[in-house]
Order: C-alpha cells, then structure tokens, then sequence
C-alpha cells in the first residue's frame, strides 16, 4: 500500500500558471515514452510514486502515448485506482489530441468531431469524470481554427476538462487561438512547447515573449533534449538508450563535436553543485518565463534527480554566456532540420 511522503510539497517549487489560480510544479511528468506496453507496470508505478513524494503533483499524457496507443492512459488509470485511491483532488492530469490516434479521417488532427471523441477516449481510459487541462496537440493547417477552439471550449463547458490548452503552437497561431478561446470565454490556460538550450524555437519565433503578453502560462517538454542533457551521452551513445531504440533520438545527433560540447556543459553543471540535467531544467525555468519543465523518466532515480533541480534555478551572466557557448544549435547542429523546430510539429 503506497502512503505519499508527508513532506512532498516541502520539496517542489509552485509557480502560477500565468494570469491564472492555478499553480503547477516547477517540474511535471510527463508519460510519452516508458509508458507503454513494453514497460514493466511495476516500473511505471514506481516512477509516479516517486514523483509524487518529491512533490510532483503533475502528471501529462496524450492520447496516442504508448505503445500500442492509448496504452500509457491504460496504465495510469489503474495507478490512480491503486496507488493514488483517493489523491485526485491533489493531482493535476492532462491529456491531448492531435496526431494520429485510429484509422479513418475522423482520427487525426483538429476537427471538433476528433477532438471531443478523443477526449472521451482517454477519459475511459484513465476511469476519469474529467481532466484538468485538455489540449489541442498541434496546429491542423486545414480545420478553421475556430473550429479546434470551439471543441476545446465545448470540452471545458461540458465538464470533460477544467482548462484548455495548446501544444507547438508558433507565436501567431497562438495569438489567434488566446483570441478565439478569450471570446467564447474560456481564457488559454498553458502552451506546451518544445524548449532546452539546444532547440530555441520558442526564443527565435518570440513565442515565450508572447505567452507573457497574454497572461498565459507555458509547460516546455524535451527540457533534456531527449536525454542528451543528461549524463547519459556524456562517453557517446551507450547500450540500450534512446539512440539506440528507433524511436525519438537521431543517433546522429550525438557527433564527436556534441560529445565535446555536453562534457563543457557537464562541466559548468558540476560548478553549480548540479548534474547537467539539474541545470538543463534550471535553465529552462529561468527568470520565471516558463512554468514548468516537463521531464520523462525510465526509472524512479531520474525523476529524483530531476526533481532536485529546483535546489539553485538562478543563474549568473557568466554561466549563461558559458552555456551558449557549449549548446549553441549550430555548432552543435541538432536541431536544424527537427520538426519540433518550427512551432508546429
């Protein structure tokens, strides 16, 4: 019988989530890798677990999170039957729609048929009566955007979620979506976009700038470049990694030249009296642009250090012009051709 720490809120730093009542962890969980069938449900129990005793009360998902799909909704469903009975009404649970979820045309995207459906889906799933935050997952090019706002609207309305909100949405896109969800009175709450220091597309696009302008708060995941700013990478591409696995990590990405530059990085977090993925997250929530850092774990110890980074989130001028020096994109050349690059993946 799992019994949370009882000094878990002692642990974390909470930061409203822009101009609204709701605050979130400095560090949330998110689901999408290590989730899924082809992890150990024990292994997945203990990664919540452990999140939560170190206050992390943030758990993301989407519906497409697995393998198979809708596999990652499966099992934290029964963790919130089992080890988190009685917890609801101190965890915040988020889920998505947007990319390729079942076979046909009404299974993809932003329509208001997708969306709604989607919804309920994952609702079952996870034996919820509601979520806190539902999200359009991306930018659907050929739905009116009035209609993918109105189902998140109609979402919120209808008591299937508490607040809505949006993924990988460029600035002017999202200028237009805070528009349409403010006139049919269901403020955007969050934006969730991709962020570390080696992919800056939410600095060069002005998006962080424009999410403070609308009062809107922002969740950034890939804060450790799919594991790349974290130790792991550090003596090239070891067993067994994300590299190695075909999913999410071009093996690519880890050239002579990005080894030479996360061991500089290493160096500086060392400095600091932080692991690198401490600092990666620390720089990700820096000077409060950002609410939350999004993190995944494939073990429970992952996510402790993770959750340690909120000991030292300040910076000097001189470590962060040491930092850009290290994880400039085009030196290290990680990120150019990503899709998570242009906003709208």
């Amino acid at each position: 019988m799992y019994t949370p720490a009882e000094n878990r809120y002692e642990r974390m730093v909470y930061r409203r989530c822009g101009t609204s009542g709701l605050k979130l962890p400095a560090v949330s969980l998110g689901l999408w890798h290590n989730f899924g069938g082809d992890t150990p449900h024990e292994t997945k129990r203990a990664i919540c677990q452990t999140a939560f005793d170190h206050g992390i009360t943030h758990f993301d998902l989407a519906n497409n999170y697995g393998p198979p799909y809708g596999s990652a909704e499966t099992a934290f469903g029964e963790i919130l039957r089992t080890d988190f009975a009685g917890l609801r009404d101190e965890l915040l649970i988020s889920s998505k729609a947007g990319y390729d979820m079942w076979p046909g045309p009404y299974g993809n995207w932003g329509s208001r048929k997708y969306l709604i459906a989607s919804c309920d889906q994952s609702l079952k799933r996870m034996g919820l009566d509601y979520v806190d935050i539902f999200y359009s997952h991306r930018f659907d090019p050929e739905t009116p955007l009035e209609e993918t706002m109105g189902a998140l609207d109609h979402i919120v309305r209808s008591g299937r979620a508490l607040y809505a909100g949006i993924s990988s949405y460029n600035a002017e896109r999202t200028r237009e979506a805070a528009a349409i969800l403010k006139d049919l009175g269901t403020p955007c709450l969050i934006h969730q976009p991709s962020y570390n220091m080696l992919n800056r597309w939410v600095e060069r696009d002005g998006l962080k700038d424009t999410l403070t302008d609308l009062g809107v708060g922002s969740i950034a995941f890939t804060p450790l470049a799919q594991g790349m700013l974290t130790g792991k990478y550090l003596g090239g591409i070891p067993e067994g990694s994300r590299a190695t696995q075909g999913k999410s990590l071009d093996p690519d990405m880890i050239s002579d030249r990005a080894v030479e530059n996360l061991n500089k990085l290493n160096d500086i977090a060392k400095a600091r009296g932080q692991t690198l993925a401490q600092m990666a997250i620390a720089w990700v929530l820096r000077g409060g642009g950002i609410t939350s850092a999004l993190i995944g774990a494939s073990k429970p110890s992952q996510v402790e250090d993770c959750a340690g980074a909120v000991g030292n989130l300040d910076f000097s001028e001189e470590e962060l012009k040491a930092i850009d020096d290290y994880a400039d994109e085009e030196k290290i050349n990680l990120w150019a051709s990503s899709s998570e690059g242009s906003g709208e993946a």
